[in-house]
């Protein structure tokens, strides 16, 4: 398999260095986001909301109009589009210097939110709902983020059947990356797909192995966040979730992640500041 280790990212022609963990910072323009606090309306509370997780330490900010959260229901482009589109804008004028990832798996949505200001797109379904996403993101020319998923947001649950969950994801995985590099992408993060077409163990077993995806050659980026991996172990809920967030950060963090995508800002950029500190100086440099 080709080894690509690839540590930096290239957005608006500026490499991003990623040998230093990024947080990127959930900003769910739904109002049925499993997390009801990541749920932000007005514009005036998205900015607000974006610069305190820009001062929390937030490199990217993730901007979703379309839960995909298990059982989602689907909703049309025109709602999604509506719900992104009138945010990113006046994001990229106060916050200039901000990374904005799109959270879409419609390559026309992702479209749209690119020639507004967007940097990367972020698609959960790893392709397998818009057949056009791959060209769109070799078109666009962008920084793309490849999710593990199975089915759709409604029915991901019921395709939990792995023969091993570890090897048949990275098995996947790099099949879509070599679509992508025919295509002359070359800008890619992955996306283990954490509670996407995978139970809790599953969950576990993934994240404990997180270092075999290092064989794939690209960044990683996991998104743990107040799941339900986390609230159904601890027998808590999603809004007691934020201490066992940080324990599994950790654990990814020493396995291997490059991006935390999180709810909770400081916590994670605490989690990284420490976690750095324990490593050996070449690291760091």
């Amino acid at each position: 398999m080709s080894q690509v280790n690839k540590k930096t990212i290239n957005v608006r022609g500026e490499l991003i260095d990623l040998s230093t963990p990024l947080v990127m910072g959930i900003l769910n323009r739904t109002p049925d986001s499993f997390y009801a606090e990541s749920r932000v309306t007005s514009l005036d509370a998205v900015i607000e909301r974006v610069g305190i997780m820009q001062q929390e330490g937030a490199s990217i900010i993730d901007i979703g109009g379309y839960s995909t959260r298990p059982g989602a229901e689907e909703i049309s482009f025109a709602q999604e589009i509506e719900r992104i589109e009138s945010v990113i804008g006046p994001l990229r004028k106060n916050f200039p210097d901000l990374i904005i990832s799109i959270d879409t798996f419609r390559s026309e949505v992702a479209k749209r939110a690119v020639e507004q200001g967007a940097d990367i797109i972020n698609d959960v379904a790893g392709g397998i709902l818009d057949e056009s996403m791959f060209d769109m993101v070799a078109m666009l020319g962008v920084p793309y983020i490849l999710m593990h998923m199975r089915g759709t947001p409604e029915t991901m649950n019921m395709l939990t059947e792995y023969n091993n969950v570890v090897v048949d994801v990275i098995k996947d995985l790099k099949s879509k990356i070599d679509l992508l590099r025919q295509k002359g992408v070359t800008d890619i993060l992955l996306d283990p797909g954490f509670g996407f077409a995978k139970n809790i163990p599953q969950n576990f077993q993934l994240l404990a192995n997180l270092s075999e995806f290092h064989q794939l050659g690209y960044p990683l980026l996991v998104g743990l966040s107040r799941k339900a991996t986390i609230y159904k172990t601890l027998g808590i809920n999603a809004g007691e979730a934020l201490n066992g967030t940080s324990v599994l950060n950790t654990i990814a963090l020493q396995n291997g992640a490059s991006i935390l995508r999180v709810h909770d800002v400081k916590p994670a950029a605490e989690a990284v500041k420490l976690w750095m500190a324990t490593q050996p100086m070449e690291k760091k440099e």
